[in-house]
């Protein structure tokens, strides 16, 4: 596998993981969505939602990026990269608890990963 490949994987995989940890921060700020203006307009200007946007929207062109130019059989599963960053955000910036089934769950789909790149 190439290295270029996995740098790309893993800025993807952040990318996407902080959208997510943007769209959970925007979730806690912002009320509960209703078809209303009210609510509609809080949730297009919240500095968290367009955040959020703009990084699933970068996490989406560098994914296009990687499938264009490396075999899907490589890059995909590379985005379990995401996992780490995810979890690692919810211990640290959410504060959740992570128990010893969640540590070792989390080796085995980085290690399946693994074995699902190599050649």
């Amino acid at each position: 596998m190439s290295i270029k490949l996995i740098w790309l994987s893993v800025l993807q995989s952040f990318l996407l993981a902080a959208a997510q940890m943007t769209l959970k921060m925007a979730m806690v700020r912002l009320p509960r969505f209703h078809f209303v203006w009210d609510v509609i307009r809080q949730y297009l200007t919240s500095l968290w939602f367009a955040l959020c946007g703009v990084l699933f929207a970068s996490a989406t062109v560098l994914w296009m990026y990687i499938i264009k130019h490396y075999p899907l059989s490589q890059a995909y599963p590379m985005t379990s990269i995401a996992y780490i960053f995810g979890m690692l955000a919810g211990i640290f910036i959410f504060h959740e608890s992570a128990s010893l089934p969640k540590w070792i769950g989390l080796v085995l789909i980085i290690a399946g990963a693994v074995l699902l790149t190599r050649e």
